[in-house]
C-alpha cells in the first residue's frame, strides 16, 4: 500500500505533535495492519510525565502506545493465517527466538526483544504498523477492535493468575484497582477462583471492580485491609495476593494478609524501584514470592475467555479519544487518574 500516514509523537515531557510517515511495506513474514484501537498504558503515561522509565530513556520524536487492535490490510508473500479483512490483536513484543529464554518458552524474558513504545523503539499512536505475523491473533466474530486493543493488559492479568497458581476453592485478593488490578481479578474469575476481593483507596475505581465482577471490595482509606481480609477469612488470611499499585504499603499489607505458605504475586513497579519489606515475617509464615515481567503464550487464551464471555473487557474502558485529540488524551489521563480507569485512542 503506497502513501503517507498520521503519526502521533512525543516531541518532549508534556508534549505531543505530529508528523507525517510513509505507511510502512510488510515483508513477507508480516502483515499491515490499519490501526483502530490503542490503548494508553500506565507506562506511556510515565514515559510522557518524566521521559523515562529506569534505563529506557526517550529521544523525541517518539512514539508512544503498545496496545494496538486493527484490521489486516495487506498480508507478505509467507503468511497463511491471515488474510485482507481479519481483525487482529498485535502483541507488542518480538523476540529473538533463539537465546536461552525463547528456546525454552520464557520469551518474555528475552533479552533482544523488540516492544512497541520502549525506547528506542516506537510505538504504534499511528494509522497503520507493520508486524509479524504469528504476532498477529485473528479475533472471532463477536470480539472488536477495541477488545483486541485490551488483549494486551488481559494478557499481564492473566499472567499473574498463573504465575500465583490460581484455582478454583481458593480465595484472592488484589491489590489496587487500575486496568491491572481491574483484569487481574477478572482473569482470576474465569479461571475460577472462588472468591476474589478488591482493595484500593478510590471509590470510583472501587465501583467500577464491583460493576466486573468482584466478590467484595475494601477502601483502604475507610478500613485497615489487613484486618477487613482477616476477618473475611476467619482469621486465616488469603490463599492468593497479586499486587497491581506497585508500593510499599500495599505490598507490606499483602504479606500481612497472606496465608501461610500461600504465593504473593508481584506485578506492580515501585517509582523508586526499592522497597523495605518485613521479611521475617515473609520467612515465618514462608510465604513464595512470584513477579510478573509481561506475558508469555496468553493471547489465545485471553482471546478466547473475552469471545465466551468470561471477561467484559469492554466495562474496563472510562474514556475514547481521537488520535487528532491525543494532546488532551494524555494531559487528561494524567491530571484525572482518580476517574479515568482505561483510556483508548481511536485511530
Amino acid at each position: 500500500m503506497e502513501g503517507k500516514m498520521k503519526v502521533a509523537v512525543m516531541n518532549g515531557i508534556g508534549e505531543m505533535g505530529f508528523l507525517e510517515r510513509d505507511i510502512p511495506k510488510a515483508k513477507d513474514d508480516e502483515v499491515l495492519v490499519k490501526l483502530e484501537y490503542v490503548g494508553i498504558c500506565g507506562s506511556d503515561l510515565h514515559y510522557y510525565e518524566t521521559g523515562r522509565i529506569g534505563d529506557y530513556i526517550v529521544e523525541p520524536p517518539f512514539v508512544l502506545g503498545h496496545e494496538p487492535g486493527g484490521v489486516v490490510v495487506e498480508v507478505g508473500e509467507n503468511v497463511t493465517h491471515l488474510k485482507v479483512g481479519d481483525r487482529v490483536a498485535l502483541e507488542p513484543g518480538k523476540t529473538c527466538g533463539h537465546c536461552e529464554f525463547c528456546r525454552t518458552g520464557r520469551y518474555n524474558l528475552c533479552p533482544e526483544v523488540i516492544f512497541f513504545a520502549t525506547p528506542p523503539v516506537d510505538g504504534v499512536f499511528q494509522e497503520y504498523v507493520a508486524h509479524q505475523a504469528d504476532l498477529c491473533f485473528k479475533l472471532p466474530e463477536g470480539v472488536s477492535t477495541l477488545e483486541g486493543a485490551l488483549i494486551e493488559p488481559l494478557a499481564v492479568g492473566f499472567h499473574s493468575a498463573i504465575q500465583g497458581e490460581a484455582k478454583c476453592g481458593q480465595t484472592a485478593v488484589v491489590m489496587g484497582a487500575g486496568c491491572i488490578g481491574l483484569v487481574t481479578m477478572m482473569a482470576l474469575k474465569a479461571m475460577g477462583v472462588s472468591n476474589v476481593y478488591v482493595v484500593d483507596i478510590m471509590q470510583k475505581r472501587l465501583d467500577k471492580a464491583l460493576e466486573l465482577g468482584a466478590t467484595g471490595v475494601i477502601n483502604g482509606m475507610e478500613k485497615n485491609a489487613v484486618e477487613a481480609v482477616m476477618e473475611l477469612t476467619n482469621g486465616a488470611g488469603c490463599d492468593l495476593v497479586i499486587e497491581t499499585a506497585g508500593t510499599e504499603i500495599t505490598t507490606i499489607q499483602a504479606i500481612k494478609m497472606a496465608k501461610k505458605g500461600t504465593n504473593v504475586v508481584l506485578v506492580g513497579y515501585s517509582k523508586s524501584g526499592e522497597m523495605t519489606l518485613p521479611m521475617s515475617l515473609v520467612l515465618d509464615k514462608e510465604l513464595t514470592f512470584k513477579t510478573v515481567f509481561r506475558y508469555r503464550h496468553i493471547y489465545p487464551m485471553a482471546i478466547e475467555a473475552v469471545a465466551n464471555g468470561s471477561i467484559n473487557l469492554k466495562g474496563i474502558v472510562t474514556n475514547e479519544f481521537n488520535l487528532d485529540d491525543v494532546q488532551n488524551a494524555m494531559d487528561y489521563s494524567v491530571n484525572n487518574k482518580a476517574d479515568i480507569v482505561k483510556a483508548v485512542v481511536r485511530i
